[in-house]
């Protein structure tokens, strides 16, 4: 009996629910959204949380670089110092 009350006791707590947390390429594909969120992530982290902030992050990596397939083709004059 004892064994029992200590594992309900034990068992699973509820997880604090999250708002939904928009997906990389959701945030990639509206430029001014991204732009808005990113100032915001800057001065209030902490309300929007890491999450978010983290995906804001790797968005506009992403948008940066690109899909990271185009090869770099450096001029075919080298530069003149």
């Amino acid at each position: 009996m004892l064994l029992i009350v200590v594992l309900t006791a034990c068992g699973p707590s509820e997880t604090p629910k999250q708002p939904s947390v928009p997906i990389v390429e959701e945030l990639a594909a509206d430029p001014a959204r991204l732009k808005d969120l990113r100032q915001q992530c800057k001065t209030d982290r902490a309300t929007l949380g890491d999450v978010l902030c983290n995906r804001v992050a790797e968005a506009t990596r992403k948008r940066f670089y690109g899909d990271g397939k185009t090869p770099y083709t450096p001029s075919d004059t080298p530069p003149k110092f």
